[in-house]
């Protein structure tokens, strides 16, 4: 099944399953710059398709084209908040395949059932080394600095 673009008009409100193109920046509250869509080309998605975090798209939600501002989000509406069950000691015969130095900030990718896993190495001890699961970001305000190009309803009928 493929999907025809049925509309285009600067009055149709954002809802799922509506596809927008926009242009972002993610902030930190301290103005810091994590990520951004402006220095290339726009960010294109179908609203509820899970690629982007669930609190921005909530905020998008009935706004239109040449919608442009600041969307705060909480930790919690973000990548969540820290959880220090999150942080594990394993021991150090589990990182015989690790090229790299293992240093605090170091990130390591591990295999779990629902796929692969981050964690950052937070200490390193004689016999074993503590990681953080725990998104990078989790436990802070996000900014999303966001203005919506285009929003277009998607009929999923065949072409």
């Amino acid at each position: 099944m493929s999907s025809n673009l049925i509309a285009t008009d600067g009055d149709i409100n954002i809802q799922l399953g509506n596809e927008v193109t926009l242009h972002f920046s993610l902030l930190l509250s301290s103005g810091e710059e994590i990520d951004t869509t402006r220095n290339g080309d726009p960010a294109k998605f179908v609203v509820g398709d899970g690629n982007l975090l669930p609190g921005f798209e909530a905020a998008l939600i009935g706004k239109t084209t040449g919608y442009a501002e600041q969307i705060v989000l909480a930790a919690a509406t973000a990548f969540g908040e820290r959880n220090e069950e999150n942080v594990r000691v394993l021991s150090k015969d589990k990182f015989t395949d690790v090229v790299e130095p293992l240093e605090p900030g170091l990130m390591i990718s591990f295999g779990s059932p629902e796929g692969e896993l981050p964690g950052i190495v937070m200490d390193v001890y004689e016999q074993a080394i503590k990681v953080d699961f725990n998104h990078p970001l989790s436990g802070r305000e996000i900014i999303f600095d966001v203005a919506v190009l285009d929003v277009q309803v998607v009929d999923g009928t065949e072409s």
